[in-house]
């Protein structure tokens, strides 16, 4: 007991203020990390990657498996090179964040009326089972998307957006980009997520949600097969809005700091 405690003595004696602060600011990196993979597919995947990794070293130490016990402790570099690349949508969308110095000012002047709008709009769409996808950009620019589209310089409107999600329209399965209030190009083509997503969300919310994982967009879903209204940020799917719970959301996500909490399915 007493060489127990002479050790801990010795291993105490040589920590000063630096190695405290080594420690905490390794731990907060940790915690960052964690912070920036909640709620996401990827966390999940790091969970399981980590038991694997903890079975793995504890029956190697257990058995005494010499290569495979090697292996594991020569394997720092491979794992290095492999994070980024499993991990690179979260990667770089915390990149974006913390290289942003703020949000596009949504919250101006006639906000809350295109809220309004938006809101009512998605409502009757989806009693009418007509599938519509409405972006609002933020922060990062959506212009490589808007160029897919046919520009349009308008004020949103329940008319003007029913029109173009009107069924069989020229514009109506590709999405409305918003940017600073107002319509900037309709029949924009996005990038797919490769999200498992349950059997009643089809192409449409893959790509309401893929534009999400890598910008600080919000999109706006509505099935034309269920009527269901999502809304999506972050990577983060909210389904089955109400028209209270969606304006709700909205005037969340979309003003100045706002950010997406969790998930709700």
């Amino acid at each position: 007991m007493d060489e127990f405690r002479n050790e801990i003595e010795d291993i105490l004696d040589r920590i000063d203020a630096i190695d405290v602060l080594d420690v905490f600011l390794i731990a907060f990196i940790i915690y960052g990390a964690f912070l920036l993979l909640r709620g996401t597919a990827a966390m999940a995947l790091l969970r399981g990657a980590a038991l694997i990794l903890v079975g793995v070293v504890i029956l190697a130490r257990a058995l005494d498996l010499e290569v495979l016990d090697f292996l594991i402790r020569h394997s720092l570099t491979g794992l290095i090179i492999a994070v980024p690349i499993i991990f690179q949508p979260e990667i770089r969308r915390a990149l974006e964040r913390i290289g942003r110095t703020g949000l596009r000012a949504w919250a101006q002047p006639g906000f809350i009326d295109l809220i309004d709008t938006v809101t009512k709009t998605a409502m009757e769409l989806a009693v009418q089972r007509h599938g519509a996808l409405i972006v609002f950009e933020r922060e990062t620019g959506l212009q490589n998307y808007v160029e897919t589209g046919v520009a349009i310089d308008g004020e949103p409107s329940a008319e003007l957006l029913g029109g173009i999600f009107y069924p069989n329209s020229p514009l109506h399965d590709g999405a409305v980009i918003l940017r600073e209030g107002r319509m900037t190009a309709a029949g924009c083509t996005l990038p797919l997520s490769e999200t498992r997503l349950p059997g009643e969300m089809g192409l449409r919310h893959r790509a309401g949600l893929g534009v999400t994982e890598g910008t600080d967009a919000v999109s706006l879903m509505v099935s034309e097969e269920t009527g269901m209204v999502a809304v999506a940020m972050d990577g983060r799917l909210h389904t089955r809005l109400d028209e209270q719970s969606l304006h709700q959301l909205l005037l969340r996500l979309l003003a100045p700091n706002g950010s997406d909490q969790g998930v709700e399915q």
